[in-house]
């Protein structure tokens, strides 16, 4: 169902792919939006057990594209480095493919609201961020993504590197 990368030797490994999603502040949401045209946006989100969490206004253009089709998929920038002598850039992103569920209920939307907070306001106090949560739930969704299919790709240059520091730790604990 879901493509392989072409170029395998710059494939991540699926550990280096989920370290990405749980450490990286934002990516891009694609979903089937009107007349057939894609439709991609900037979100926030919290990754945990294979599950992507967004938060969304109750109305709006993705909200419409995923009521016609739950199917999207997120895309993660991790790096990207341009090297003007090299005439390339070393880059590192992950794509997740999925499912969405719209989730209404205020029980579960809280679950996805507290782990956006843990994720972007660590420090807080538990009252100041259920306070934060109460004000909000009632004007918003929460998205989560059933992550089907996981894939990330780095440059070549990054790859090559990755495979020698690999060798070298090979070679190092064979000794």
């Amino acid at each position: 169902m879901f493509r392989e990368m072409r170029r395998k030797n710059q494939q991540l490994p699926t550990e280096e792919c989920y370290r990405i999603l749980k450490t990286a502040t934002s990516g891009v949401l694609a979903v089937a939006g009107d007349d057939d045209y894609p439709y991609a946006v900037p979100l926030s989100f919290a990754y945990v057990d294979g599950k992507l969490y967004f938060h969304v206004a109750k109305s709006g253009h993705k909200l419409d594209a995923l009521r016609r089709n739950p199917k999207a998929s997120f895309c993660v920038v991790e790096r990207d480095e341009i090297v003007p002598a090299k005439y390339t850039t070393y880059f590192c992103s992950v794509i997740a493919f999925g499912k969405i569920r719209i989730v209404e209920d205020n029980a579960d939307k809280r679950r996805g609201l507290e782990l956006l907070a843990d994720k972007y306001s660590p420090n807080e106090t538990t009252e100041s961020r259920n306070t934060e949560i109460s004000k909000l739930i009632n004007a918003l969704y929460t998205l989560v993504m059933d992550i089907e299919h996981l894939t990330g790709k780095e440059g070549r240059e990054l790859a090559e590197q990755r495979k020698n520091k690999l060798t070298t730790e090979f070679r190092s604990s064979s000794i």
